[in-house]
């Protein structure tokens, strides 16, 4: 028996960061919405008892340190699972980005373990046991359009956003969010209106959500590399209605209404650097 499961990527609407917390984690405030762009992921039964994965990504790595081996750890030990499983994994989307791949494929292969082994558990369930995995994957579980709380595990869903297509522009460095956060000092982050993010998505406007959207870490992620800057900077002059870095980069991306003018803009991205995409939203 084979499952496939799609691990789509995500964007930030918003990232607010609120506080430190006693335990080295931060209290935020994420609005997130998924984009089709997504990895593949192949699950297969083992009768031993031994988690195998595949993929081709020399920045990826197949055993224990990946997140989708986690997922599978800790699904088989919460329920008693004996049996091994082969993970296959189709990365599309880029690594270190910004754009939640490693949680998405977690999430996946939780949903797709849960099909596997058919033990029906619900998907708040799953969240749970996604967020002692890593920080995006209770959302990611879910998909679609919502606000994750605490350190990204409290998920409530939210009215997806006006149809849009949006352009991704992927700088070639990746970004440790650890090292970002680690770099952050409350006092001095910028905050973005959460409040006026949830009434653009209620009503559907999608001028009032551009003209909103924002990140705590910009400023964090601009310092330490300006290339990142340089590529917000390029796609606002090109056009875009609303450009933002998602996560804690460097993936920074513009949403666009229609569909020619995204083209253009997408063909004009790619000047400037070579992992450049145009994509739906799904959320």
């Amino acid at each position: 028996m084979t499952i496939l499961e799609k691990a789509p990527a995500k964007i930030n609407l918003s990232l607010n960061v609120l506080s430190k917390r006693d335990d080295d984690y931060h209290d935020v405030e994420m609005i997130m919405t998924s984009i089709d762009l997504a990895d593949r992921i192949e699950l297969e039964r083992l009768q031993d008892d031994r988690i195998e994965i595949s993929l081709e990504s020399r920045y990826v790595p197949n055993d224990e340190r990946n997140l989708a081996y986690k997922a599978a750890k800790a699904f088989k030990t919460k329920y008693g699972i004996t049996e091994g499983v082969h993970i296959t994994i189709d990365k599309n989307i880029p690594v270190s980005a910004g754009l939640g791949g490693g949680s998405s494929d977690a999430a996946a292969v939780l949903r797709g373990l849960n099909k596997l082994w058919s033990k029906d558990i619900p998907l708040n369930e799953l969240a749970e046991l996604g967020s002692s995995i890593g920080a995006d994957v209770a959302y990611c579980v879910y998909g679609k359009t919502a606000i994750a709380r605490g350190f990204g595990e409290k998920i409530e869903k939210l009215s997806s956003p006006p149809p849009c297509w949006i352009i991704l522009a992927k700088p070639d460095i990746g970004v440790s969010s650890r090292t970002i956060f680690s770099q952050i000092n409350i006092e001095e982050l910028f905050h973005p209106d959460t409040a006026a993010i949830l009434e653009a998505l209620e009503d559907k406007n999608f001028s009032k959500l551009c003209n909103h959207i924002g990140n705590s870490l910009e400023p964090i992620t601009f310092a330490m590399h300006p290339e990142v800057q340089h590529i917000k900077e390029a796609m606002t002059h090109a056009g875009a209605a609303g450009v933002l870095m998602s996560g804690s980069g460097p993936t920074v991306y513009g949403l666009v209404e229609q569909q020619s003018k995204a083209t253009r803009i997408y063909n004009g991205m790619r000047g400037f650097c070579e992992e450049v995409y145009l994509v739906r939203l799904i959320g």
